[in-house]
């Protein structure tokens, strides 16, 4: 029979409700009985105590607020009585030992993936079109549409939108009424089509914003960012557009891909626009450039590789009172189990990760890297304070209306997903990830931002933990969607991978539900398995220009 509450962690005075609770139910936390004073929703919390004003309450053993207003006992935990508080934290390590989990149902496991120069091995094997400035996004436009059906690229669609039925209905005289009862949403054959290129397989368009204008940092940046996806191992080469005077400039590109691959030998194509007689031969020049590339990469084909290879992300979004609890510590026992296998994974999401910066500074195999860890840290909060926000203000509607009321109690539970192993370096924005093991990344709290900086910093994989529900995916690297709770799963299951909401049932433990991630991983790193974010075509790509995103 599943739980009804729980306490996370010894330490906690505040309880996790894990069903709606009513007014006068009596609980027992380790012999303390609690009589429920008020209703408790599903994923909220109640006092386990009595509090008063400045008391600290503590959640996953971390201190995650301080109260406003008394609280009695059995009373609920809501954004009117309590406010944001996190631990201070200071840039020295204490004595860490790590106990790796059980990895012999994996030692003999490969993944079946793409063999780089270099000793890398992509998940998968795609071509990129990249606009070095968004003047470019036109000419973008109109290589998808000569290339992507061409050569057999379409996504998958399970339904087509029937709007031609409300314009016969409007050109009819219906009312309002009528219009709406219409059905317009109805079953779609698979559209498939043979690919020219079958060891390829896509051809994604970086489409963006930037490339001029802003401040120079920015261009700066992003010619990092696009270095990190061209040296991503999921990518077999690249077309790379320039208009020609822009401020990310193609040397600049070019000088970040020496840097990140000395040995750098894929084929990339530049072109540059102003260089052109008219559009129409540089479109032409950019789709044969294209073409012969791809016929470069298909000569690549799956082989197996030691799951050592894998470069794991570690991300979440629309996160709920389950999501720390659940999907959460199931990523993160599996980003162990891949971590003692020789892997790497990536927790990135620096606002996310306020109230336990001091114990992944602990977790840090090296000075340096704690150090860098705390000032990274320190920038991100300060800036954020410079222009009149801070890392408290992060919990969004969302979040909040689902049990999530202070940062630093969203934070504690994100962190969840980078396991118990040491830290083995700490990584700025589109810096390349070199150590496997676990590691750091400055990312935002932003989710397309940050998968979008993981890619980039070389991540062949991503996992998306989520409690409410977000419909995002990545152009190169496979996103695979997990859930904190089964109402979520059995609701969005076409855009849902991976439901975690049986630990909350107790058909599963932490453990075990990390093993059925990790055995997921595997199968789409595998191309056995298609994440549902690459079955829906979402490619969603946007750089962060390293303003405050919470």
């Amino acid at each position: 029979m599943p739980k009804k509450y729980v306490q996370i962690d010894p330490r906690d005075n505040i309880i996790v409700a894990i069903t709606d609770l009513q007014e006068g139910t009596i609980t027992d936390i380790n012999g303390i009985k609690i009589i429920l004073k008020e209703n408790i929703r599903a994923k909220h919390k109640f006092a386990m105590q009595n509090f008063g004003i400045g008391d600290e309450i503590y959640m996953y053993g971390v201190l995650i607020g301080k109260a406003v207003k008394p609280i009695k006992s059995g009373c609920a935990i809501t954004v009117e009585n309590v406010k944001h508080a996190s631990s201070a934290y200071n840039s020295t390590k204490e004595n860490f030992k790590w106990t790796a989990p059980d990895i012999s149902k994996f030692k003999e496991r490969t993944f079946q993936g793409y063999h780089r120069e270099g000793g890398s091995v992509g998940t998968a094997n795609y071509w990129l079109i990249i606009p070095m400035v968004f003047c470019e996004n036109r000419n973008v436009d109109v290589l998808e549409a000569a290339l992507s059906e061409a050569l057999g690229y379409i996504t998958k669609k399970d339904f087509a939108v029937d709007t031609q039925a409300l314009i016969t209905k409007y050109q009819s005289g219906a009312d309002e009424e009528e219009i709406f009862a219409t059905s317009i949403i109805h079953t779609k054959d698979e559209i498939s089509k043979n690919r020219i290129f079958p060891n390829v397989d896509g051809i994604k368009f970086l489409r963006h914003d930037g490339g001029c204008g802003g401040v120079r940092q920015d261009s700066e940046a992003l010619c990092s960012l696009f270095a990190g996806y061209i040296t991503n191992s999921n990518v077999a080469g690249a077309t790379v557009l320039s208009l020609g005077c822009q401020n990310a400039e193609v040397r600049q590109l070019q000088e970040f891909i020496e840097q990140k691959d000395p040995d750098f030998s894929k084929p990339v194509y530049y072109l540059r626009q102003q260089n052109s007689r008219s559009e129409r031969e540089f479109i032409e020049e950019a789709v044969k450039r294209t073409f012969i590339g791809l016929t470069k990469a298909n000569k690549s084909e799956r082989k197996p590789a030691p799951l050592s290879k894998l470069i794991l992300g570690l991300e979440c979004g629309g996160s709920d009172g389950f999501s720390g609890i659940s999907a959460n510590p199931a990523l993160g026992y599996a980003s162990d189990l891949l971590v003692a296998l020789g892997g790497t994974t990536v927790l990135s999401e620096f606002p996310e990760l306020n109230g336990v910066e001091q114990e992944l500074i602990n977790r840090c195999e090296t000075d340096k890297a704690a150090k860098k860890f705390a000032a990274l840290m320190d920038a991100y909060a300060a800036a954020a304070k410079a222009v009149g926000s801070a890392f408290e203000n992060n919990p969004s509607p969302g979040n909040i209306k689902d049990g999530l009321i202070t940062d630093a109690m969203k934070s504690a539970g994100a962190a969840k997903k980078g396991g118990t192993s040491p830290v083995v370096d700490v990584l700025d924005y589109t810096e390349k990830i070199t150590r496997p093991g676990l590691n750091l990344l400055c990312t935002p709290g932003n989710d397309v931002e940050s998968t979008t900086g993981l890619a980039g910093s070389g991540c062949n994989m991503i996992v998306f933990t989520t409690g409410l529900g977000t419909p995002t995916g990545n152009p190169i690297a496979p996103v695979l969607k997990l859930s904190s709770n089964t109402h979520l799963y059995e609701k969005m299951k076409d855009i849902i991978d991976i439901n975690a909401g049986t630990v909350i049932s107790g058909e599963d433990s932490i453990e075990s539900m990390g093993v059925k991630i990790l055995d997921y991983i595997i199968a789409t790193a595998s191309g056995e398995i298609t994440a549902k974010a690459n079955l829906k075509g979402q490619n969603d790509f946007i750089p962060w220009k390293r303003g405050i995103s919470l």
